[in-house]
């Protein structure tokens, strides 16, 4: 099982998709988390790594680097999916399942996973 944050930009269609499967997906949106709109991505990586959630954004272009920056620190970095935003929906879905069936949330630590699989 996998405990995962969603950004802001995150596609909600993925999201009520993983939920309407598997109410029990343990998925927060960080909308709900009370961090602002316009909290920067190393922010947000510190707040997944005191929280134990893997960062579930399609941001390629910044939140990678800063990923992998963390993890060059030495820096606790939890995980961060990086979904296609032009892949099916359901093919997304599917592989956050197949992940949260499959592996524990140790197995994504200081790893950058590009989605789908």
């Amino acid at each position: 099982m996998v405990r995962v944050v969603t950004d802001f930009d995150f596609n909600g269609r993925v999201v009520r998709g993983v939920l309407r499967v598997r109410p029990g997906f343990d998925l927060i949106r960080v909308q709900d988390t009370g961090l602002a709109q316009d909290t920067p991505d190393p922010d947000l990586l510190e707040w997944a790594a005191q929280n134990d959630r893997i960062v579930l954004t399609h941001d390629r272009n910044t939140m990678v680097g800063f990923a992998t920056g963390r993890v060059a620190a030495g820096l606790a970095m939890p995980g961060v999916f990086v979904a296609d935003n032009t892949a099916p929906f359901r093919r997304i879905i599917d592989d956050l399942l197949l992940i949260d069936d499959l592996t524990a949330q140790a197995d994504w630590s200081d790893r950058v996973e590009y989605l789908p699989l």
